[in-house]
């Protein structure tokens, strides 16, 4: 067991258990936070943290996925069961989108992942303490279902917040709007939003807006009785009924002719329609998640698309930001997608070369995700070993990347990783131990890194070891 020293700030801001088994990581969080103001505890195992929480009686709890006597959001569950108003903040060492979003049904209000950035940590802390303040409650309920592995691959920091609207929103029913540029897989995450819903076993229906005009959008979505207009030769369901109480996703719902935009808007209001060419009003009890890849505010301005079905599509709003802004997901989504591309296609690619890597992180990606996958696939054809060549991708890229880019482009990693080196040292107050621990590294791999990179304490020589 880990005890505070309570040292820093004299005004104390709140309590804050941790619990986590790696004690390098116990004794950092343990120090920065009681610098902050807080009353720190500490525990390496799960059992340890439930007696101190009975006795410490924490304000926030800030809990491992693993730990050695048990799993972290089990034992969150079982702290919610006896204490539905407990806020806590999640630290892992993975990244994917089931375990933030299984964390954010339980009931956790932050999700970090490690190695820990501390200014992160620090809001995240932050924003939970004013959840205590305010007894608000973060999430309706708990998970009383298995979750199924979800589609959606990403370990920025945009992602890692979609993941967790993903979370919440599955826990009710508000009509979501997804935005964002074509391509960045919108229709993936309304179908992690259903599948992660209590009510996923009801249908999830995906209707293409701009694929579908005039009376035929209106009866694929509203349906149509024997005779309204030619060809509607036997009454018909439409989509909203189809869907029962499940989910229906409009996608590129901004090529709604605006006429139509009138009875989608009455069906999101009073959940209530008639067929076309019908006197009979039916119910709707379907989940409306729409997706545009164009700017909906600025068509309300320009009178294209109704200002009243805006405001009630986006009760709640995703923004998927373009793979050229998220690149640090590009390589995740490249193993993802190889995987996949190798179960298709009979192959066993196992990488990439290292020219390639940075002709991926150098490209812009206009045709975001869904072209990353087709050059993938492309490139995966002709390729007849483990290894996806330079020269193999190189044709298909619009933009060519010559040498001189590609040695920039290697350039800029390594200045990347030198200033977060420098930028975890300085926060460490050049503790070389903690730097590591934190950047997840060795102590000689962070001396030779800094030897490398000419990394020095003002005052010393480039190559001092401090």
């Amino acid at each position: 067991m880990v005890h505070s020293t309570n040292k820093g700030s004299s005004v104390k801001k709140g309590k804050i258990l941790i619990i986590d088994d790696d004690l390098s990581q116990l004794e950092l969080l343990e120090i920065f936070l009681t610098d902050k103001g807080y009353t720190v505890e500490c525990a390496p195992s799960a059992s340890e943290g439930l007696n101190i929480k009975e006795v410490f009686k924490p304000d926030v709890l800030i809990l491992d996925v693993h730990l050695p006597d048990g799993d972290g959001l089990e034992l969150l569950q079982e702290l919610r069961e006896k204490d539905k108003g407990i806020k806590s903040i999640i630290i892992t060492a993975y990244h994917d989108m089931e375990t933030t979003v299984k964390a954010m049904k339980i009931g956790a209000c932050e999700y970090i992942t490690k190695p820990i950035d501390v200014d992160e940590l620090e809001k995240a802390v932050r924003r939970t303490f004013e959840l205590v303040r305010s007894k608000e409650p973060v999430i309706l309920k708990s998970e009383s279902s298995l979750l199924k592995k979800g589609p959606i691959i990403g370990n920025s920091n945009s992602m890692k917040e979609i993941f967790k609207k993903v979370g919440m929103l599955s826990e009710n029913r508000v009509t979501v709007l997804i935005e964002g540029e074509t391509g960045t897989g919108k229709e993936l995450i309304a179908k992690a939003i259903h599948s992660y819903s209590t009510r996923s076993d009801q249908p999830f229906l995906a209707v293409n807006c701009s694929a579908i005009v005039g009376t035929l959008l209106e009866s694929e979505l509203f349906g149509h009785e024997k005779g309204s207009f030619t060809g509607a030769l036997v009454n018909k369901k439409g989509k909203f009924e189809l869907a029962g109480e499940g989910t229906l996703f409009l996608d590129e719902v901004a090529e709604i002719p605006l006429e139509l935009q009138a009875k989608l808007l009455r069906i999101l209001q009073e959940r209530e329609f008639e067929r076309v060419g019908g006197e009979k009003t039916h119910k709707s009890q379907a989940r409306v998640i729409a997706a545009t890849n164009r700017d909906l505010e600025e068509m309300v301005h320009k009178d294209s698309f109704r200002e009243d079905l805006f405001y009630r599509l986006s009760v709640a709003r995703i923004h998927v930001p373009p793979l050229r802004d998220r690149k640090e997901d590009i390589i995740p989504l490249v193993e993802h997608l190889l995987k996949k591309i190798n179960a298709e296609l009979g192959k066993n690619i196992r990488r990439l070369d290292d020219r390639t890597v940075i002709r991926m992180l150098e490209y812009g990606w206009p045709g975001n995700v869904r072209q990353l996958e087709n050059i993938l696939t492309s490139a995966a054809i002709v390729t007849h070993g483990e290894v996806i060549l330079d020269e193999t991708l190189s044709t298909l890229f619009r933009k060519k990347t010559t040498v001189k880019a590609f040695e920039e482009a290697l350039l800029s990693l390594e200045e990347i990783e030198r200033e977060h080196i420098l930028k975890i040292l300085n926060r460490m107050n050049w503790h070389l131990s903690k730097t590591a621990q934190i950047l997840g590294i060795s102590r000689p791999t962070l001396r030779m890194k800094m030897r490398g990179y000419k990394i020095a304490p003002t005052g010393q020589s480039k190559n001092s070891g401090t």
